[in-house]
């Protein structure tokens, strides 16, 4: 059954970073952290043998530059990054999902 008259609201960039960071520390709260996931996620970008290993790379070294963690950080394991930096590293990528989901939806490459 589909809801008649529903209205959506466009959020803004801000408004969606503040509303995933929020619903993250609501997850955190009730249900523990995702950490395990974010750890795989970087692990998978870490991976050399991915096909696309140099551009995933460039990628991870963004979203460290976004959460402002030193450049000598980012090579290192998850676990010795401090709460404070997990945490601004979770921003970072909420950062990034709340901006790419205002892309456009059709991106096509020049000729």
């Amino acid at each position: 059954m589909a809801i008649e008259g529903a209205n959506t609201v466009q959020l803004s960039a801000g408004q969606r970073v503040s509303t995933l960071n929020h619903i993250a520390a609501i997850r955190g709260q009730f249900w523990g952290d995702s950490w395990k996931e974010v750890e795989r996620f970087i692990d998978d970008m870490r991976d050399p043998r991915d096909s696309n290993n140099e551009e995933n790379i460039r990628t991870l070294s963004a979203i460290f530059y976004l959460a402002k963690i030193p450049t000598n950080k980012h090579h290192l394991s998850l676990s010795e990054l401090t709460t404070d930096e997990r945490t601004a590293l979770v921003s970072a990528m909420n950062q990034l999902k709340a901006v790419v989901s205002l892309f456009p939806k059709r991106i096509a490459l020049p000729n």
